[in-house]
């Protein structure tokens, strides 16, 4: 048995592995607000936007605060090199989540609402919901890792699945950047930018499930 599952089933309960599920529950709640910040520019209002986008802005401050925590912890704990190194790792990736719904929150602050398409509009409705399932079941593959491995792997396939709708959305919406006319080309690019950053939201929840598969592997 590696020195890591022994660590979970030893210390269960520590701060390390509390703060990894704060973390993990912080990081889908910033993708939630997300998904409501899109509800909104469709809905043209603005000011839930600018309430959405506060919220996924003090998440992430959170977030930033939680992984400096689970990093100290788990440099102070008992783990092997290697299974240090690849439990950072998962906490690295993990916050990557929370720091690309920034990013697409930051685009969504200065998209003017009543210019996108609602074509676009639509199709990234679908997008967010997507990659909000990403981080849904992300959430269960981490939690499940060291008690239930299949049940782990299967979220993990499910992940990987969201992941290429995403995919498929993100190229969708491209199409419609083309086909549309923009009187303000600047809008295109900001929209691009933004489903660039969604996109990656997912790409980030993938590869967290990826270093799942790692430990579990090692395991």
């Amino acid at each position: 048995m590696s020195s890591l599952i022994k660590w979970f089933e030893k210390r269960r309960e520590n701060r390390a592995i509390t703060t990894i599920q704060r973390h993990l529950t912080l990081t889908t709640g910033i993708v939630e607000d997300l998904e409501r910040a899109i509800d909104a520019l469709i809905e043209n209002d603005r000011e839930e936007i600018k309430r959405c986008i506060k919220r996924v802005a003090s998440g992430e401050e959170e977030a930033d605060s939680l992984r400096r925590k689970v990093m100290d912890e788990i440099s102070r704990g008992e783990l092997s090199p290697a299974d240090r190194a690849d439990l950072m790792d998962l906490v690295k990736r993990i916050d990557m989540v929370a720091d690309w719904t920034r990013e697409s929150t930051r685009v969504l602050n200065v998209l003017p609402s009543n210019e996108v398409p609602k074509s676009i509009k639509r199709e990234l409705k679908g997008m967010v919901e997507s990659v909000k399932e990403c981080a849904s079941s992300l959430l269960k593959c981490v939690n499940k890792m060291m008690v239930k491995a299949g049940e782990a792997l299967q979220a993990a396939d499910k992940v990987e699945r969201e992941e290429e709708e995403v995919d498929e959305l993100h190229e969708k919406i491209r199409r419609l950047l083309v086909e549309e006319k923009f009187e303000n080309i600047g809008i295109a690019i900001l929209i691009s930018q933004l489903i660039e950053s969604i996109e990656m939201i997912a790409d980030s929840c993938e590869d967290a499930c990826d270093q799942v598969r790692v430990i579990i592997v090692r395991k």
